[in-house]
C-alpha cells in the first residue's frame, strides 16, 4: 500500500505540473484544432512530453526499485490524471481562464495523446524482475 501511495503522490506531481504548464502558457501554445498552427503545436508539445515523462520515469526508477516500477507508475499516473482531468474539463473556466473553447480543444487533445504515451514509454524501460530460485534437492 506504501508504494502506491509513493507513485500516487509522483503522478499527482506530474498532473499538477502539467495542468499548471498549460494555466500559464496555453493561451501561446494552443491553437485551433484543423490549422497548421495547431499540427505543429502539438506535434512540438508532445515531443516535448515524451521527453519529460521519459526523465520523469527515470527519476521515479531510481527512487522505487521494485519488480515493474516504471509500469506500474505509467498506469497508476495515467489513472490518476485522468481522474483528475475530468474534474478539469468539468470547470475548464475556472481550471482555464484565459482558454477559449476551441483551445480547450486542443488540450484535450493533447492530453489524450500524452496519457498514451503515459501507458507505453515505462516498457522501454528494463524491468526488474525478481526471480525466485528453484532450490534443487539432491
Amino acid at each position: 500500500m506504501k508504494t502506491y501511495l509513493f507513485t500516487a503522490a509522483w503522478g499527482v506531481f506530474v498532473w499538477a505540473a502539467a495542468t499548471l504548464f498549460f494555466r500559464i502558457f496555453g493561451e501561446e501554445v494552443l491553437f485551433t484544432p484543423g490549422t497548421e498552427a495547431f499540427m505543429f503545436s502539438i506535434a512540438m508539445l508532445l515531443v516535448g512530453t515524451a521527453i519529460l515523462l521519459t526523465l520523469v520515469i527515470y527519476l521515479y526508477t531510481l527512487f522505487d526499485k521494485k519488480d515493474y516500477a516504471a509500469i506500474r507508475f505509467g498506469i497508476v499516473g495515467t489513472m490518476i490524471g485522468l481522474v483528475l482531468d475530468s474534474f478539469v474539463f468539468s470547470n475548464y473556466q475556472m481550471i482555464f481562464p484565459n482558454l477559449d473553447e476551441t483551445q480547450v480543444i486542443a488540450f484535450s487533445s493533447w492530453m489524450s495523446f500524452a496519457y498514451a504515451l503515459y501507458l507505453v514509454i515505462p516498457f522501454l524501460f528494463p524491468q526488474k524482475i525478481r526471480q525466485k530460485q528453484v532450490v534443487r534437492r539432491k
